[in-house]
Parts: C-alpha cells; structure tokens; sequence
C-alpha cells in the first residue's frame, strides 16, 4: 500500500512540477493583478481537476477520451481559450499604461477563479492522463472508485500547494516584477507562451 502510493506520489508530483498552461495562466493573473488573484486563478484550477475527478469515478473521462470527435472539440476549445488569454495578455500590455500597484487588481478584467476553472476544465489532456495513466499507480488493495478518488485528491493537493508556492515566490518578487520594464517583458512573455500552449494543444496529435 505504501509502496503504491509512494509511486503515485512520485507521478503525480513530477505532473505537477512540469510548467505548462496552469503555470502560465497563473503568472499571468499574478502580474496583471497580483497575488490575491493569483491564488483564486489557483482554486479555479484545482476545482478544476475536482471536476475531472468526479468525471473519471463516473466513468465519464473515459468516453470523452475514447471519442476522437469529442476530445477534437474539447482540445480545440481549450486551445481557443489559451490563445485568447495569451491575445488578451499581449494587448492589455500594448494598451497599458504602468498603473500604481494599488491599481493592480484593475489591470485584467474577469473573475481568477473561473478563469483557472475553465483554462483546467477545457484541457481534455487530463481526461486522457486520468484514464489511461493514474490507474496504473493506484493502491490495488482499494476498490477503483476509491483508489482514483484518492490519487485525484492527492494530485488537487500538490496542484494547489506548488502553484501556491509559486505564487508566493512571484510576490516575494514583487518590487521587482513591477518596474515597467520587467512587467512589460513578463507580461509579452506570457502572452506568447500563452499562445504558443494554445497552439501546440491545438495542433498535437492524440
């Protein structure tokens, strides 16, 4: 049991640590409006992959990762949402003016949870990790159901504890994250990488 679940601890933490969209979405809501909506872009995300969770027990994952007409839809909708975050991000940047750090919370327009949330809900790539890779690490000696529900919740933890910790890292950078310059080249930085997830999801095969 403790074997399984050292394993599962290892899998999940090396999903977890690898930067990708998540990371991206939350250093962008952390430079246009601080840390405080950075840390709900963050529960956005992990309820998120609640969601996913009670989608995979149900068995509902699995259908959406064996249809390629519903995964097509699905990869190209959350590609749609990348690139649009990473457009918004370029002209906010373009537009802007550098505001008063008291000013920041005006910088980007909508609410951080539901912007982690759908970023999270439209990347059908967990759908297909969910089915087809965490099983394999999952405690044999517990029903399924219960076995997936607590590598989904193990992985929820460490989402929610290495994106908070990064947050924190990006305010603990704050003085120097908001010299126009740097927050201008984060900023472009950002969008681009944004968009380049996008297109990258948009176009991988499978």
């Amino acid at each position: 049991m403790l074997t399984h679940l050292a394993a599962a601890l290892g899998v999940l933490g090396l999903l977890t640590v690898v930067p990708g969209p998540d990371m991206a979405v939350v250093t962008r809501r952390a430079l246009l409006a601080g840390p405080g909506d950075a840390l709900r872009t963050v529960s956005g995300i992990a309820t998120g992959l609640l969601i996913w969770g009670v989608l995979t027990v149900a068995g509902l994952a699995a259908v959406l990762a064996a249809s390629p007409a519903a995964y097509l839809a699905a990869k190209l909708l959350g590609a749609g949402y990348l690139v649009f975050l990473g457009a918004q991000a370029l002209w906010h940047d373009r537009r802007a003016a550098p505001a008063p750090a008291g000013n920041a919370a005006r910088a980007t327009a909508g609410s951080p949870w539901r912007t982690g949330l759908v970023s999270n809900v439209l990347n059908p790539k967990i759908a297909v990790f969910y089915t087809g890779l965490l099983p394999t690490p999952a405690p044999p000696h517990l029903p399924a159901a219960w076995a997936m529900t607590l590598l989904v919740l193990l992985h929820t933890a460490l989402t929610l504890a290495w994106l908070s910790s990064y947050v924190l890292l990006l305010s603990k950078a704050g003085p120097v994250l908001r010299q126009p310059r740097i927050r201008r080249a984060l900023g472009r930085t950002t969008g681009v990488v944004l968009i380049g997830f996008g297109l990258v999801a948009a176009t991988a095969v499978g």
